[in-house]
């Protein structure tokens, strides 16, 4: 295991979420734009994916481990102003999940981005909307008579199962306001 590289993308992801806490907490997100800070580091955590899937491949748990693996596919997932750059990570964890070196919910999280992010239906149904009321609701799903079926096969609960967990978490959310 390449223990420099596990550090280094973990430190990536946990100045990553420090600062969209800051954000969130100096009310400064949620936003109708990509606030620059945000984007910066996005874009530059993104060039050191890059290089470093240059130099290694994808970043796997057999290179970096579970929580470094993770890391790398939370750059990808952050990417968004590089839809290039996550449509060739999507191929990449394809790969990577069919040698068994990364999570198979990486995949489609990743893969229903991209497609959501190019206005395509997502096919495992994990990115998510609000309605009119504020509550959960799914972006459309390709073939979501079957959704279930490929959201097993990479390791995910049902989309029902799903929508009830984020729905309740919306509650317990609304309730801490009031």
């Amino acid at each position: 295991m390449n223990q420099n590289l596990a550090d280094e993308l973990v430190t990536m992801v946990t100045k990553d979420q420090r600062l969209l806490q800051q954000l969130f907490d100096s009310g400064e997100l949620p936003s109708e734009s990509y606030h620059p800070r945000m984007q910066s580091l996005h874009e530059h955590n993104a060039s050191r994916l890059k290089e470093i899937i240059g130099g290694h491949g994808w970043p796997g748990i057999s290179l970096v481990g579970e929580e470094a693996a993770k890391a790398a596919w939370l750059v990808a997932q952050h990417s968004v102003s590089d839809h290039e750059f996550m449509a060739e990570c999507v191929g990449l964890l394809e790969d990577a999940v069919a040698r068994e070196d990364v999570a198979g919910w990486q995949l489609a999280f990743l893969q229903d981005r991209v497609r959501t992010l190019s206005g395509k239906p997502q096919h495992y149904g994990t990115q998510f909307d609000v309605d009119e009321n504020g509550w959960p609701t799914p972006f459309p799903i390709e073939d979501s008579t079957t959704v279930n079926e490929r959201r097993a096969l990479l390791g995910l609960n049902s989309l029902e199962e799903r929508l009830e967990q984020m729905t309740e978490q919306e509650r317990k959310r609304r309730a801490n306001i009031e």
